[in-house]
């Protein structure tokens, strides 16, 4: 059974995190510096929210709210869905589908580990699938047989 381990093994164990006081507009740079969607909000080692461009768009820039002293804390997302290294990649995808979140932060004994996204998901299982066809091909066309 593939795990959100196999995967974090694969893709790294890197996250990108700001704190709740970190400025909107900040987070948003430091997020576009790294290609990146989301930002783990973290209050010293302790996970507190997550922040998207979604949250950006729909809670700053639609309403009009452009203020630079405007904080991640005061738009991040506090009501999070995460998963342990040992959850099956399968329980994630229906999470995911679920309550339709792209990301789910790894968290263990209490402390961040990584952060998948449905894209990482979906990348490892077509490189399984990949490699499954693979050795299958070989061992067909293997002579002998």
């Amino acid at each position: 059974m593939s795990t959100v381990n196999k995967v974090l093994e694969k893709k790294g164990r890197d996250v990108l995190s700001v704190s709740p006081d970190t400025a909107v507009f900040d987070a948003i740079e430091k997020m576009a510096g790294r290609s990146a969607g989301t930002a783990l909000v973290m209050d010293g080692d302790q996970l507190v929210g997550i922040i998207s461009e979604r949250d950006f768009i729909r809670k700053i820039y639609l309403k009009k709210k452009c203020e630079e002293d405007i904080k991640v804390g005061d738009i991040m997302s506090a009501d999070l869905t995460t998963v342990s290294p040992d959850e099956s990649l399968e329980n994630c995808m229906n999470l995911m589908t679920d309550k339709r979140i792209r990301h789910l932060p790894v968290v263990e004994e209490g402390k961040v580990t990584g952060i998948i996204s449905i894209g990482d998901l979906v990348k490892y299982m077509v490189s399984e699938k990949d490699f499954l066809i693979e050795n299958l091909q070989s061992y067909i066309a293997a002579p002998g047989m």
